[in-house]
């Protein structure tokens, strides 16, 4: 049978086996392994795993037992779902699962396997395959008792296995286990595996998708031993000395070598740059294309505008409503505003000055006409709408300035870009040390300023911050402010009622504050040296980005990667993941370690004397799949040594086979005379029920 296998047709005729060859399943939780009893090892052995993917062509859900082959799962979408097993600490708990193994009669199990584990597994074989008897028996026991008959342990022992999930120390006392006197913990082989995978990718985060826990697994049986004296390994690869190096492994990983590029030649240099000179004047085409489309937009939309201002000026006022009725606009002065919003653009899109600041004014006064009327030649609802219309106007002043300054800064960056360019064509060398020293000279005075604002209380140079550095004009500022403050809590709120109030409150705007003005003037040249630097200098690196930089300077790969930095050594990893089978918590079991266990059964035995203790002692054995770490077996024995009194015999051995020895158990046992005696059958199962199987306990000494 393959390792990777679908649910096969129950069409197999057993009949043809002679009844009295009883079939051994070594139900591991593991590896699972079946055979014929009286063979020397089992017929198949496989990963106890069920998968359920679909097919990628068909889509149909099938079933896959066993280990996965990667040739096979190339054929189905394996990320839907993932690989399940029916164990759950060493019991059975998914017995669905377990309904693609064919046909058991003796099935090995843990010792003290919960009755409700038992009773479903019966359940199962009985009335779905039809088993006409049925054997339980403990792995630990089969494997012990083979053992026995190899001269590997006496009668009197201790038998320690450490599997696949956890680990169990079990006496026998005339070949017989006493389970009253057994000690288990849930550590075991997986928990190795999962905490050397989490060491490794707490070390290489980089090169976590390589480390699954497939690979983890085995690295750990290849590589992984038990050190004697844990804490002298660990100062040993803390100090870092020779017999350290000789002990790590290294791990290399898929890399292959970056292809070493020749320089560019110039006839490619050239080609490059035509490529780009004719993108550049592609990009130049289009833009000057939706310039010409903007322009004809504008001057359309203004001709149509003036048109019909004009038809309104030669229509009386009654006629002049019926034509506003089918436009956008409530009267003539909204039309003659956009009028000028789309001339303004007009003159924007061409690259023109903007009006003048007298027409500004002569449009704002004809707009808000109450300015100009004293205040004795207006009623009171007059005055209320004068007063609106002095904030109207100074906002919109302030916005048109702001429109007027940002505009003509433009124009003058412009100007200034295309003098450097000119500069730049003359003597590129010259021009880019100027402006390198152009941009610290600007960098500096922008930095100096900015401290000096920075209050200087507790400096310890003596400087003086922006409290105490008022000029003349804010310190007008702060007069007037303090002065109006005053003002208004003597009675009525009055101003802004007056034109004197606006003055006033012009001259309390931070627009006129000279020291300011200067400073928005170096950070406006010192962000256009910046990008002009950038599109220059390919070196070039800005001051606000640098402290971003050298903060990420350390995970920045400054050189090619080579192979060594796919490799992954595995060094302290090697002995500090099997020391949570003595020391479990390590990884957050608070329960007791193999030797630990040990001394745990032994006091247990309380109404046996010493001398049984001794010969138990005299006959340790170490069983299961997790006992293979080099030097297990002389950390036990040392780590026995030390709870026994002193002088008294103390033999640690290893089985012959650690994972086969519990199967080859099962299948010599089965062959005995007296092996039909010790089955629970279907007509049992069907009289005395969950009550028979609780009750039921096979003799291992036959």
């Amino acid at each position: 049978m393959p390792s990777l296998a679908t649910r096969p047709e129950r069409q197999t005729d057993y009949r043809r086996f002679s009844p009295a060859i009883p079939i051994i399943i070594d139900n591991g939780g593991f590896n699972f392994r079946i055979g014929w009893a009286g063979e020397s090892d089992p017929r198949i052995t496989f990963r106890n795993l069920v998968y359920r993917p679909r097919h990628k062509a068909t889509g149909e859900t099938v079933t896959i037992v066993g280990d996965h082959d990667p040739v096979l799962l190339k054929y189905f979408d394996c990320t839907r779902s993932s690989y399940r097993s029916a164990f759950d600490s060493n019991v059975v708990y998914q017995f669905e699962i377990m309904e693609y193994v064919d046909h058991p009669i003796l099935m090995t199990e843990c010792i003290c396997n919960p009755i409700s584990s038992r009773s479903k597994m019966a359940e199962l074989l009985f009335e779905t395959y039809g088993v006409p008897s049925l054997a339980f028996g403990v792995d630990a026991a089969f494997a012990y008792k083979f053992n026995q008959q190899h001269g590997i342990c006496s009668e009197d022992g201790l038998a320690i296995c450490s599997g696949f999930a956890t680990s169990h120390v079990i006496p026998f006392v005339e070949g017989e286990p006493v389970l009253e006197a057994c000690c288990r913990t849930n550590v075991g082989g997986y928990h190795v595996t999962d905490y050397l995978k989490q060491l490794l990718s707490l070390n290489y985060p980089y090169h976590i998708s390589s480390i699954t826990w497939e690979k983890a697994e085995e690295l750990k049986l290849e590589h992984c031993y038990v050190a004697y004296d844990y804490a002298a390994e660990l100062q040993l690869f803390q100090k870092g000395t020779k017999e350290a190096e000789e002990k790590t492994r290294c791990w290399q990983l898929p890399w292959i070598p970056p292809s070493q590029e020749d320089a560019p030649s110039e006839e490619e240099l050239a080609r490059k740059a035509a490529l780009k000179e004719k993108q550049g004047q592609r990009l130049r085409d289009i833009a000057a294309a939706k310039k010409f489309t903007r322009i004809s937009e504008l001057e359309h939309k203004l001709h149509g505008l003036e048109d019909l201002v004009q038809q309104l000026d030669e229509v009386e006022d009654e006629e002049m409503y019926s034509i506003l009725s089918v436009t956008d606009y409530n009267s003539k002065q909204e039309i003659e505003s956009a009028v000028h919003r789309v001339t303004q653009s007009l003159r924007k899109a061409r690259g023109e000055p903007c009006e003048s600041e007298e027409k500004v004014d002569a449009s704002l006064s004809e707009k808000y006409p109450l300015i100009s009327i004293p205040d004795d030649m207006l009623t009171p609802e007059q005055l209320k709408e004068k007063k609106k219309q002095i904030f109207l106007k100074t906002t919109s002043e302030g916005r048109l300035r702001a429109k007027q300054k940002k505009f003509k800064e433009e124009l003058l960056r412009e100007k200034q870009n295309q003098e450097d360019e000119e500069k730049r064509l003359e003597n590129p060398e010259l021009y880019l040390e100027q402006t390198r020293v152009k941009y610290r000279e600007l960098c500096e005075r922008v930095d100096q300023r900015k401290r000096l604002k920075t209050n200087g209380n507790g400096n310890s140079s003596g400087g003086v911050g922006r409290g105490e550095r008022l000029n003349s004009v804010q310190k007008e500022r702060m007069r007037l402010l303090t002065t109006a403050a005053f003002d208004r809590g003597k009675g009525e709120d009055t101003f802004g009622a007056r034109d004197e109030d606006w003055q006033l409150y012009k001259l309390m705007s931070r627009d006129n504050d000279d020291d300011d003005d200067s400073l928005d003037e170096d950070e406006t040249e010192l962000s256009r040296v910046t990008t002009r630097l950038q599109e220059i200098d390919p070196e070039f690196v800005a001051k606000s980005d640098l402290a971003a930089l050298q903060g990420t300077l350390e995970f920045t790969r400054l050189r090619p990667l080579t192979a060594e930095d796919f490799k992954i050594n595995v060094g302290i990893e090697r002995f500090r993941c099997p020391e949570i089978l003595f020391r479990p918590s390590m990884v957050g079991v608070d329960q007791a370690g193999l030797d630990e266990m040990t001394g745990v059964s032994l006091r247990r035995l309380s109404s046996k004397d010493d001398a049984v203790k001794n010969r138990m002692c005299n006959s340790i054995i170490v069983l299961g799949g997790s006992s293979l770490f080099p030097g297990l077996d002389s950390r036990l024995e040392a780590g026995i040594r030390q709870i026994r009194p002193y002088l008294s015999p103390l033999k640690v051995v290893r089985s012959l086979n650690p994972v086969l020895d519990a199967w080859r158990g099962a299948a010599a046992y089965a062959t005995s005379m007296q092996f039909s005696t010790q089955t629970f059958s279907i007509q049992d199962y069907y009289e005395k029920g969950e009550s028979g199987l609780k009750q039921y306990q096979i003799k291992y000494s036959l």
